[in-house]
């Protein structure tokens, strides 16, 4: 008995999503991860904190669309390797506030202008135009996601 397959990656946007997404992150790994001491995620949550400092942890989760406990364990590591500082805040004790500290604001420094350098490449053959469109569409996309069900 044979089955359709129900998700063929030639025809499925979302495997060639992800497969970008794959592509792009790659060298972070060989170029960054040894020499930090940080992983893809933990990146993308220090991208986070770099661009809102003064989050809680629960808001970096919702940024970065991660599970809260994938966000815990990259904040843990960061806050072990000196990159990420927290602190109760002033309007709610029970609330803490995560930071860059100096030291994670220099591995910022050190590495998102090769980030920003592969997005420039990634979209150079976009014009204007295509750019705009592709940002309205992700836009919507993540709109979409966040909607989704987790189950």
């Amino acid at each position: 008995m044979s089955r359709a397959n129900p998700l063929p990656i030639e025809n499925s946007l979302f495997f060639r999503m992800v497969l970008a997404v794959n592509l792009t992150a790659r060298p972070f790994a060989r170029l960054y991860s040894r020499k930090y001491q940080l992983n893809l995620t933990e990146w993308r949550v220090m991208v986070a904190l770099a661009n809102v400092p003064g989050v809680s942890a629960n808001e970096v989760a919702r940024l970065c669309g991660l599970d809260k406990m994938t966000v815990s364990r990259s904040l843990a590591s960061m806050m072990r390797h000196g990159y990420v500082a927290r602190r109760p805040a002033r309007d709610d004790r029970r609330r803490l506030i995560l930071a860059l500290t100096s030291s994670g604001r220099r591995v910022f420094a050190a590495i998102a202008p090769s980030g920003a350098a592969r997005e420039r490449s990634l979209f150079g053959d976009f014009s204007a135009a295509e750019r705009a469109q592709f940002g309205h569409l992700l836009d919507r996309l993540v709109e979409r996601a966040r909607q989704l069900p987790d189950a």
